[in-house]
Parts: C-alpha cells; structure tokens; sequence
C-alpha cells in the first residue's frame, strides 16, 4: 500500500471500527443501533429517516458551529505536531483568545468593517502570544512543551474569569454585557436560511485558516524548515535551519490558530465574554481531530466536520433513549483505532498478499 493511499484508508478503516464499536456498544444496552445512525444522520443533514419529516436546516447550522473552533484546535495541534511538538495548550490559548477578543469588542468603537477584523486580529494575537511562551521556554531552556503548556491552560482559565468578573464587571457573574453589532459575526442570512440556527460568518476565517495552514506547511520554504525541524533537529541545525526560531514561531502560530478558535466562538456563536467554570474540552477535541485528519489541513477539516457532527447528535441520541456518551464513546474509539494503524497497515498488506496469486516462477 502506498504512503498517500494510506493516508486515506486507514483513517477510514479507524473511522468505520469506531461506529461498529459504538454499534455493539448500543446493540449491548439493548437499544437499536439504527435509532443512533438516525440521529447522527439527522444532526449532519437534518434529515429524519425515521419519522420522514422534511429537512431542518437548522440541524447543518448547528452541527457547523459545533465543528468550526474544534477545526482550529485542530490546526493549532498539527502545526505544532508537524514540527516535532506536542503542543496541548489550545484550550489555554483559545481561552487568551476569547478574552483578547472580548476586550476589544467591548472597549472599541468603529465601524462593522473595522471594528470585527480588529476583533478577530485581537484574537489571533493573544493566541500567539499566549502559545509563544512555551516556544521560548523550549527552544531556550528545554522545558518540555506537555508540562508548560497544561499548566498555562489552568492560568488562561483563571485569568478570563478575573478579566470578566473584575474588570468588565459582570453583573450576574456569569457573562459580560451584550456586545455591540459592530463587532459580530452575525449573519441574518445565513440563519434564514438555517431556520434560526447559531451559524454566522465564522465560517470564512476557518476555511480561511485551512487553506492558510496548508500553504504554510506545504508551499513555502518556512514550512519545510519547520517539517524539517520536526523530521530531526540536529540535521536541521546542521544544514543551517534556525531551529529555536523554528519551534518558537511554530507555537506562536499554532496559538494563533487557537487564539482564532477563542474569537470566533466569542463573536460568533455567542455575543458576549463568558465565565468559563472549567475547560469546555475544544482543544483536546482539537487533538483528536488533527490525530484522526493525520496533520494534513483536508484531513483535519474533514475529521472535524465528523466529530462536530457526532457532538451534534448528542441531544438527539438522548431523544431516542440512547445515552449522549455514546458519541464520545465513538469519538474515543476512532482516536484509538486511529493510533493502531501500524497494526491495521499490517492486516491490510497480509490480505494484499493473500489475494496476489502465485506463479509457477515465483515457486523454488
């Protein structure tokens, strides 16, 4: 089998063992796995298979806002994946973004046309700010990334509930006061024809984002350094590459996919800062994606579409008796049978070679 068509089938392969396995799973509470398909169907399509009832649009402007900032997330990982970095600091950096975001929303006043790009500009930098303080710890000191960045999540949390409750001063210590129009990316069209759903604009700055992380890693001669640093540090330092330039912009722009993640759940799905109680989980669904999509900007944007539409169907699975966890259940078993695909590759060749037949000459 070759490299690029591994990169297809094994995903799949991961991807099909996952709903068996959340089959048998639902098979084994005695519930029908036909009422879970239905559900998910219905919260990709809004299509009901069961009842027949006409297409709810607002089922795609759901499973679309659940999908977008984990599609970022999963940028951010694989950026810095792709150059030999474990980077699980999303959650953190999308939370910096989240409050860069709100802070300008709130505190400028301009014009739609000025005052959102800023918006999401602010987010984009907190972000990268935010995922530059590992970079330099790594590349300078060698602290490891894992450590640094779990504990900055844990201070990005804090930090947002501070801003929010203390200086913008929340009245009912849950979130901030509405945001202006200006700085929103709230499209009536796109919720007419959606029948009322959350989906805005967003969409544009993560498609966007794709291609921008696809050009990078794959057109440009900063993304080979970056993959070449990734591949082996010492013979990347040894052919002249920058290797501590190369991992600090590697989390700063990984940050910044992150950091965007946090603006556009901010002013887009919702219209005002939050206080956030605890991690809500987009940066490690973020690495799930980018694991399941094999660092590859189409892989990732299909894998997050998957499991964007898995969390969609939560509430409807519950509907029809069936647990919401078994989503997560699914989504967790594709991730494991994502990392088994050195022993799926492995099935796979043996039954190529079964079905090759042998020749006479072939024999000894």
């Amino acid at each position: 089998m070759t490299a690029r068509k591994e990169k297809i089938v094994l995903p799949l392969i991961a991807v099909l063992l996952g709903f068996v396995l959340g089959s048998l799973i639902v098979t084994l509470t005695g519930r029908s796995p036909l009422s879970m398909f239905a559900a998910i169907i219905k919260g990709f399509s809004g299509i009901d298979i069961i009842n027949r009832q006409p297409i709810n649009t607002r089922y795609i402007g759901e499973f679309i806002i659940q999908a977008m900032p984990i599609i970022l997330t999963g940028l951010s990982f694989a950026f810095a994946s792709r150059t030999g970095l474990f980077s699980i600091g999303a959650e953190g950096q999308l939370m910096i973004g989240s409050i860069s975001a709100t802070t300008v929303a709130l505190l400028v006043e301009a014009p739609k046309v000025v005052h959102l790009p800023l918006v999401l500009l602010a987010g984009i930098l907190g972000g990268a700010l935010w995922g530059t303080i590992p970079g330099v710890l790594k590349a300078r000191y060698n602290v490891h990334e894992v450590v640094v960045t779990i504990m900055m999540n844990y201070i990005a949390l804090h930090f947002n509930n501070f801003v929010i409750l203390h200086i913008f001063g929340s009245v009912d210590r849950v979130k901030t006061a509405p945001f202006p129009e200006t700085a929103l990316l709230k499209s009536p069209f796109l919720q007419s024809i959606t029948r009322q759903s959350r989906l805005n604009w967003g969409i544009i700055p993560v498609i966007l984002a794709v291609v921008i992380f696809s050009f990078i890693i794959n057109k440009t001669t900063f993304g080979y350094s970056l993959r070449a640093v990734g591949y082996n540090k010492e013979a990347a330092r040894f052919a002249g590459m920058k290797v501590s330039r190369n991992i600090v912009a590697s989390m700063a722009i990984a940050g910044a996919f992150a950091g965007l993640a946090g603006a556009v759940i901010t002013v887009g799905t919702f219209n005002f800062g939050r206080v956030i109680q605890a991690a809500e989980g987009y940066g490690f669904d973020g690495i799930a994606v980018a694991l399941v999509g094999g660092n590859e900007a189409m892989g990732i944007l299909l894998a997050g579409l998957l499991f964007g539409g898995l969390k969609a169907a939560q509430p409807l699975m519950q509907s029809q008796g069936i647990p919401r966890e078994i989503a997560g259940i699914i989504q967790a078993s594709i991730v494991l049978f994502v990392a088994m695909k050195f022993g799926i590759k492995m099935v796979l060749d043996r039954f190529e070679r079964k079905q090759v037949p042998t020749t006479e000459g072939d024999r000894v």
